[in-house]
C-alpha cells in the first residue's frame, strides 16, 4: 500500500527558508510523477512543482527561482527546498504521487510565513 508522509513544515519569518520532505513507501518501482501542491485556507489546491520519472522538475511561476524540488532515489524521499519565503507561501503543503491511473496524497504539512 502506497503511503506518503510529509514533514518539515513550521513557522518561519518572511525571507527565511524551510525544507519539506515527503517519505514515500509501498511502490517497488517508484512513481511516474511526484507533485508538490499547496492549499491555502479557503482556496483550491495549487500545483507548486512536478518531478517526473527522469528527475526533471517543472516549477510553477509563483515559486520558480525560489523553490527547489529534488529526490533521494535510494531513500525514496522527495524534498522541497523553499527559500526567500513570502507571506503568500503560507499553506498546507502536500505531496501527490501518480502511478499509472492511480493517484496518492499525503496528509500535508503546515507552512506558516510570518511578517
Amino acid at each position: 500500500q502506497v503511503q506518503l508522509v510529509e514533514s518539515g513544515g513550521g513557522v518561519v519569518q518572511a525571507g527565511g527558508s524551510l525544507r519539506l520532505s515527503c517519505e514515500a513507501s509501498g511502490s517497488q518501482y517508484g512513481f511516474d510523477v511526484m507533485n508538490w501542491y499547496r492549499q491555502a485556507p479557503g482556496k483550491q489546491p495549487e500545483l507548486v512543482a512536478t518531478i517526473v520519472t527522469g528527475g526533471d522538475v517543472v516549477y510553477e511561476d509563483p515559486v520558480r527561482g525560489r523553490f527547489t524540488a529534488s529526490r533521494d532515489k535510494a531513500k525514496n524521499i522527495y524534498y522541497l527546498e523553499m527559500n526567500r519565503l513570502k507571506l503568500d507561501d503560507t499553506a498546507v503543503y502536500l505531496c501527490h504521487a501518480q502511478l499509472g491511473i492511480q493517484s496518492f496524497w499525503g496528509q500535508g504539512t503546515q507552512v506558516t510565513v510570518s511578517a
